[in-house]
């Protein structure tokens, strides 16, 4: 057996009457395993990512039990706003020589220190420098390291201040250490798993198909050399053993190679930004058992797939007989897969929009990985049936033509690759399109009064008068009005009688709605069209359902509002002037001033921000623009999947290169004798096109229907209306076309080569 396996190993790098060709067959199943081993090894180290992740997590958590012999450290933890991004800035004053310090600090800042994370020193180094420095309390003096951060791009600071300052905060909390915390257990959800299975599949399987692909690079050789053994007196188990020992070479220094790949690529892997998260490249660590399988389970692969493309081949000793006559193909394992998927996605036809239960998306999961899959069984059949009714037409397609008639198998299994990745790219973006308009249609539903307050400044009792001041003094400030927030409560008993109220002076109010005219004592009901607003006798209630306050009673004369008269959200509120609860005590949640001013909100913003800054916790500045992060993270989010099917596409495309040369090369003695008889070299490229581009065509429209088709159940669950992006779909078609034009210009100077009267001649 190890004699076998070691000569197979020897025809790898020279077998043939040309090494040169050994040695690119040999290198292009180094690559196609490289590549798919290089992808499976990051998804190997999943386990190891999240596992780093609840451990600093873990080391984080601070601990509020006291320690003997340990100081306390005081803390107030608060958040600075800064366009679509939050930084998490935690206030600290130690009660003693012995208090804890933070993990990744070495020592606790001094007051008006700040030592921030690595992203939001690039923050303030990026475009939104300015408002970043106008919120953060001081310019940081250095940076938390890697045990202090959860995540890679987490923007968190810790900033030094005075005992006496935080002490007096009743936000406050006593720490006594670092690290008691429990590990947070990572769950994936069955929403998340509805798009994450789609898209390994649409990733995977294109590489799994380009390693079978390359694994069988160069048959008609190996088939010729095997028949020479036979002709030695080697058998028929022995030629498998010999077929595997070929193979072997290329799959382990493809494994060596997809080693190095991730090695290299492991870096890199630290700068991806999805969902506004990023990891740290070295925590992609492959957990040994799943290491252990890819490095067994690709060469496998590999292995097997040339053992398997011999099924239909018998080597003897006078030569080498393939099956001429083609096999029907069974399909009743191809309908079972997609009747199966169609079943399952179909699932949500039978439930009322907008049902989300557990059930159904296993089945919604389950089902648009079957039907991926089953798509790509389904398109030999499909290319085959097809190619099988095609009469007349050019010489060139006649030549393409009658090829696929005869071996349809091979390139449909190649461009099945690039059907899954332009299928799942279609579902995943369409899913993505159709939930960025549904939100904004929500948004641009939302009625909203342009005259609002561009600014508030959410605050404290003790300091909303010295926020209104420096405010005020604000260049290009015009208005800067205190409105307390309580909540009414109906004393019908039933829990849908409640609504906010906003108090505060006209002048304060004006800021919030367009009033047609204001004295104090007057009440204002800005309309919710889905739910009536308390009235007659209520109760006043600190931001609960229910009134446990003083009592009030709602006046008869109040004046309507429609909702495009107020600020944003700001329907089904009572405005009401201080004169009308004017001995009352009314339990108030935090105050907020709200201000209006020359320029636009971000600007205004900035100058507010950097205004009140110095009272840290006790502000938080905001906008009232709607937030742009839901665009930013869809268009991020767009753009790696983008990136991703572009790879994978290109992946496909060297299958369907690796497919041309081989069908060129196993081809030449009849390609040389059409050459002599005349046939132009344009003639033959253009049937190389055409063979290669009647299944890319195919293959398109049948992922066009399924990619489609996948998105409508999963957004009639989520109810969400269907925005299809026709440029993405016309772009992922177009790609594809470009590939086979791309992949007959690479064929090009191999056909001239091999149409030559000498290469004739040599046969």
């Amino acid at each position: 057996m190890i004699a076998d396996l070691l000569l197979g190993l020897r025809l790898a790098v020279g077998g043939g009457r040309m090494s040169g060709q050994a040695l690119l067959r040999l290198a292009m199943t180094a690559v196609g395993i490289g590549l798919v081993v290089a992808v499976l090894l990051p998804a190997a180290s999943v386990n190891s990512v999240v596992s780093a992740r609840e451990d600093r997590a873990a080391a984080t958590t601070p601990s509020t039990r006291p320690v003997p012999g340990v100081d306390p450290l005081y803390a107030v933890t608060w958040s600075a706003e800064a366009g679509t991004q939050f930084v998490r800035i935690t206030s600290i004053a130690p009660g003693g020589p012995h208090a804890p310090v933070p993990p990744g600090l070495t020592a606790l800042p001094k007051p008006g220190e700040l030592v921030a994370s690595p992203d939001v020193g690039r923050a303030l180094a990026g475009p939104d420098g300015a408002a970043f420095r106008s919120r953060l309390p001081a310019t940081p003096s250095a940076t938390i390291a890697k045990p202090g951060l959860v995540d890679a791009g987490e923007l968190t600071a810790w900033y030094g201040t005075t005992l006496d300052d935080v002490r007096a905060s009743d936000q406050a909390k006593t720490i006594y250490g670092f690290g008691a915390g429990e590990p947070p257990r990572f769950a994936v959800t069955a929403s998340v798993l509805v798009v994450l299975l789609p898209l390994v599949v649409a990733l995977l399987l294109p590489l799994l198909i380009f390693v079978t692909t390359a694994s069988r690079m160069g048959a008609a050789q190996r088939d010729q050399r095997l028949a020479a053994l036979r002709l030695l007196g080697v058998d028929a188990r022995q030629i498998r053993r010999v077929a595997a020992g070929e193979s072997l070479l290329g799959a382990t220094i493809g494994v060596m190679l997809g080693v190095v790949l991730f090695v290299l690529i492991r870096p890199m892997l630290g700068s991806l930004d999805l969902f506004g998260y990023r990891v740290f490249g070295e925590d992609f660590v492959p957990s040994w058992p799943l290491a252990v399988l890819v490095v067994l389970l690709v060469p496998a692969l590999a292995i097997g797939a040339a053992l398997f493309g011999l099924r239909r081949t018998i080597v003897e000793p006078l030569g080498v007989v393939r099956q001429g006559k083609p096999v029907r193909r069974r399909m009743w394992w191809r309908w079972v897969l997609t009747g199966l998927g169609v079943l399952l996605t179909g699932a949500a036809y039978a439930t009322d929009p907008g049902n989300t239960n557990g059930g159904l998306m296993v089945a919604l999961t389950v089902g648009s990985a079957l039907l991926l899959i089953g798509v790509t069984t389904l398109l030999p059949w499909l290319v085959e049936l097809i190619a099988g009714k095609l009469r007349g037409g050019p010489p060139a397609w006649q030549l393409a033509v009658r090829r696929l008639q005869l071996d349809s198998g091979t390139p449909s299994r190649v461009v099945s690759g690039l059907v899954v990745v332009v299928a799942g790219s279609i579902l995943l973006q369409v899913l993505l399109n159709s939930t960025l308009a549904a939100s904004k249609s929500e948004l641009d539903s939302t009625p909203v009064w342009a005259g609002a307050a561009q600014v508030s400044v959410a605050t404290d009792a003790a300091t909303v008068a010295e926020v209104q001041r420096r405010v005020s003094a604000v260049p290009g400030v015009e208005h800067a009005g205190v409105v307390l927030q309580s909540s009414v409560v109906g004393t019908s008993g039933r829990g849908d009688q409640w609504a906010v109220a906003e108090i505060g002076s006209c002048a304060a109010l004006a800021l919030r709605a367009h009033l047609p005219s204001c004295v104090d004592g007057a009440v204002y009901a800005v309309d919710d069209p889905g739910r009536a607003l308390p009235t007659g006798s209520v109760h006043f209630s600190a931001g609960t359902s229910e009134g446990s306050g003083p009592g009030w009673t709602v006046p008869a004369q109040v004046t309507h509002l429609p909702a495009s008269a107020a600020a944003r959200w700001l329907a089904g509120t009572f405005l009401v002037t201080d004169g009308a609860v004017a001995g009352i005590k009314v339990p108030t949640m935090l105050p907020t001033v709200y201000v209006t001013g020359q320029g636009s909100p971000a600007a205004l913003a900035d100058r507010v921000s950097a205004a009140v800054k110095g009272l840290t916790w006790r502000v938080e500045t905001r906008t009232d623009e709607v937030s742009a992060a839901p665009v930013g993270a869809v268009a991020t989010i767009r753009a790696i999947l983008l990136t991703a099917s572009l790879f994978v596409l290109a992946v496909a495309a060297l299958s369907l290169l690796m497919l041309a040369v081989e069908q060129i090369t196993e081809r030449r003695r009849a390609l040389a004798a059409l050459s002599a008889s005349g046939v132009p070299l344009g003639v033959l490229a253009r049937s190389s096109f055409a063979q290669t581009a009647l299944p890319v065509v195919i293959g398109v429209a049948l992922a066009v229907v399924a990619g489609t088709g996948l998105t409508l159940p999963i957004l009639r669950a989520a109810d969400i209306p269907v925005k299809l992006d026709g440029g993405l779909i016309a772009g992922m078609a177009g790609a594809a076309v470009a590939a086979v034009l791309v992949v007959t210009a690479c064929t090009i100077p191999l056909l001239r080569q091999v149409t030559r009267v000498e290469s004739l001649r040599a046969e």
